[in-house]
């Protein structure tokens, strides 16, 4: 991975410090401000007609019949689409390798799997005659038996997932012999990604081979791929553009079955169709993360060294399709423990297939165990964050490699301190302000280093401005902006000479932004793409003879915007492409692993999951951590619980962005507020349908639900985890925050509560 030698400076050209780390202002926000950034659904074509779905009532059966003749009458309706009528695909793989069974493939169903599946879609001149003419449509349907939930009888004991089935040592032994055991059972419900911006995207057939989509996108060439693949098109036929998104968490990184509904639509119509999911229907449209339940035993000796885990999780999945929610995934590699057993189960109830939300396994996993963590503390008498300390491992006790970096126990000090935890007292309901029990909870958080290839074109134009390109997405996380910050870095060139362009699949190619990796992946690929572009300046400075600087020095300096010799004679870098008679200087290179490839084969590489390394490929374990310290308030005649202060200290490796990655980390110790004490979602057990299918009853952290919150960054560029030191980011910070709220609220009022979120009926 080590493909060039990193200097935290501006190459070997620095002025006085690197850009790259710093706090830079937000590349993309003046145009977010200002309205001029155009995201999918804006965009404009002539002919726009307009695309709404019609949705099962039914959670399971079988589609009799659609009627559509009366809707077919009125007024600006072209078209009702639906199983019977619609095109055939062919049949792709899903995200999680899940293939339709067939040799053909339509989105919408004949056999219906879940309240809320697509059954038919009506295609219209205005979106108000498509919604008139979708109430319309008369579905007739034969009821199945629905199980709605895991809960349900019905529903069995699932099926075990063999790859999440980790055994060593003599857990049974040793839960026999411990002199100190805790078993519990931890529970989580359904949970939505409910991004700002619903899903949606314009389809247009450009001609019968050529097809461009402007869809809300976290994998631009992966998805370009499946509407290639599934339309039976070369590749490069397909254009995806998304170059802004308001939000994903995961659920925007593969094709959907309305964005197909919209494509055969375009087809068959000649003429681009828009559909935008409704709010409502982004619960149903795609998955979420699974309602999930995890029984863990763990035992220890009476100073508090753990003995023996013995972790059984569960999840729900699809009848038709399987998603796996790693639940054991933190439970075996977060402390020292030389007995250990982890089974994984999946159950099959009437849902829409789950999907990755921020931190998938890795957040749930963090609760139960972190709470586990936190009974243990208790029946022992003993600090958390002692016991913690305790258990520390000085190598990954899964795999056995060394870590890349695990500044956990500094995380354990920055946080202690700052948050004023010695200050605690122990006692549980022993701190109170008035009607008002305080809690202090504390737990840790972790999430894995992912790798992977990236691509990038990059730029020098005759004016002295940088271009930096790539299909790579920003869905607010700041690819923008440290792309920007890396290219100037590498070039010598102020940022603000940068520009960047992203979310097109006509640009060089980029991995799914998922994981937690982006960042990551594509700094490693600017950089290396702006490192060749600077040696062919200065090539081309040394040597060209027309070059000003020819024959003045043996090497030559960038920094400024100016190329100049040691000595400090130069010139800008627009004078130099004038003098050597060039419009540009421009170059493309992939971090992808050396080997001869074609443009067609690099870019299957980006589209599909190829470019990822194993973690075998590494000889260290590599992931980051955080520790929370977080203090609630709980009105003890009305049972409420508010979140008042939160302090993490958070091991990252190098910020490429400081402000921007303490927005991130902010981010997710919110949505963790949410996971906690709001998200839920509802189902009825009659017929599947969700019940808090809007952002009334699915209630999410808004700016009433967030206290001060403090970072604090203990990380070191971890050069052995990625080549310019940075680690996982932005799904970090969510893992973890849930436990230690429950904890906390545990240490105010004493009532341990270990099935989320926390109601004021858990507390009356």
């Amino acid at each position: 991975m080590n493909y060039q030698d990193v200097n935290t400076k501006r190459g070997d050209a620095s002025d006085g410090g690197a850009i790259l780390g710093t706090g830079v202002a937000r590349h993309d926000g003046a145009a977010k401000v200002r309205g001029d950034a155009v995201y999918a659904i804006e965009h404009s074509l002539p002919g726009l007609l307009y695309c709404v779905m019609v949705n099962s009532t039914i959670g399971a059966g079988r589609v009799v019949q659609v009627d559509a003749q009366k809707a077919e009458a009125m007024p600006g309706v072209r078209m009702v689409l639906h199983a019977g009528n619609s095109l055939e695909l062919v049949p792709q793989a899903d995200f999680f390798g899940n293939r339709p069974a067939g040799d053909s493939y339509n989105p919408f169903a004949r056999e219906i799997a879940f309240n809320g599946q697509l059954v038919a879609a009506v295609v219209a001149e205005t979106l108000e005659q498509a919604r008139a003419a979708a109430r319309a449509v008369t579905v007739a349907v034969e009821n199945g038996k629905v199980v709605s939930t895991f809960h349900d009888p019905a529903a069995g004991e699932g099926n075990v997932i063999a790859a999440m089935s980790k055994d060593w040592g003599d857990p049974d032994a040793a839960l026999a012999d411990a002199p100190v055991v805790v078993e519990a059972t931890y529970e989580t419900p359904r949970e939505y990604n409910v991004p700002i911006e619903p899903h949606g995207l314009i389809a247009h057939w450009e001609d019968d081979d050529h097809l461009t989509l402007y869809e809300h996108s976290q994998w631009i060439d992966g998805m370009a791929k499946y509407h290639a693949d599934a339309f039976a098109i070369p590749f490069d036929n397909v254009r995806m553009v998304c170059p802004y998104i308001g939000g994903g968490f995961g659920s925007k990184a593969q094709v959907q079955p309305h964005a197909l509904a919209a494509a055969i639509a375009s087809k068959l119509l000649k003429q681009p169709v828009k559909l935008a999911v409704t709010r409502p229907q982004t619960f149903t449209a795609f998955g979420g993360r699974p309602a999930t339940r995890q029984t863990l035993k763990l035992g220890a000796t009476k100073d508090g060294k753990l003995l023996a885990i013995d972790h059984d999780g569960v999840n729900e999945t699809a009848t038709y399709a399987n998603f796996t929610e790693t639940t054991g995934i933190v439970t075996g590699m977060m402390y020292d423990v030389p007995n250990f057993r982890s089974r994984q189960r999946t159950v099959p109830v009437n849902t829409v297939l789950p999907g990755p939300f921020r931190a998938p396994g890795k957040n749930p996993s963090g609760f139960a165990l972190e709470t586990a963590m936190d009974e243990l503390a208790i029946k022992l008498s003993m600090d958390p964050v002692e016991l913690r300390l305790r258990n520390e491992p000085e190598k990954d006790p899964e795999t056995g490699k060394p870590w890349s970096t695990r500044k956990l126990r500094e995380a354990y000090a920055a946080g202690a301190e700052a948050f004023g935890w010695d200050k605690r007292n122990p006692e549980i309901g022993s701190m109170r302000d008035g009607h008002e029990l305080i809690g202090w909870g504390m737990a840790v958080g972790t999430h894995p280093v992912y790798s992977g290839g990236g691509e990038a074109t990059v730029s020098v134009k005759a004016d002295g401005t940088v271009e930096v390109s790539s299909s790579a997405i920003d869905m607010g996380q700041g690819t923008y902006t440290i792309l920007a910050q890396t290219a100037a870095d590498a070039l010598g060139v102020p940022v603000e000479r940068v520009a960047v362009k992203l979310g097109d699949s006509r640009y060089a190619g980029a991995p799914v932004a998922g994981g937690s990796k982006l960042a990551n992946l594509m700094v490693g690929a600017v950089h290396k793409t702006a490192m060749a572009v600077r040696d062919e300046l200065v090539q081309l400075g040394l040597s060209d003879p027309n070059s000003p600087l020819r024959d003045k020095a043996n090497n030559l300096m960038l920094s400024g915007g100016r190329i100049a010799t040691p000595a400090g004679e130069g010139i800008t870098l627009a004078e130099l492409l004038a003098a050597t008679g060039r419009d540009a200087v421009e170059l493309t290179r992939d971090t992808l692993p050396e080997a001869e490839r074609t443009p067609q084969e690099r870019r299957q590489m980006f589209a599909t999951f190829a470019s990822g390394h194993k973690e075998s490929d590494f000889a260290v374990s590599r992931h980051s951590f955080c520790a929370h310290f977080i203090e609630v308030r709980v009105d003890e005649d009305f049972g409420t619980v508010r979140v008042s202060r939160v302090v993490t200290a958070v091991d990252a490796g190098r910020l490429y962005n400081t402000k921007l990655a303490d927005s991130q980390f902010k981010g997710g110790i919110i949505m963790g507020i949410g996971m906690a004490l709001l998200e839920e979602g509802v189902t009825d057990p009659r017929n599947g349908r969700i019940l808090s299918a809007n952002l009334a009853d699915y209630r999410i952290a808004t700016n009433a639900d967030v206290p001060e919150i403090q970072t604090i960054s203990v990380g070191v560029p971890d050069f052995q985890a990625t080549p310019l030191g940075g680690k996982a980011v932005g799904e970090l910070a969510i893992v973890g925050v849930a436990a230690a709220i429950s904890n906390a609220v545990y240490h105010a009022t004493g009532k341990r509560v270990r099935s989320l979120p926390i109601s004021i009926e858990d507390l009356l």
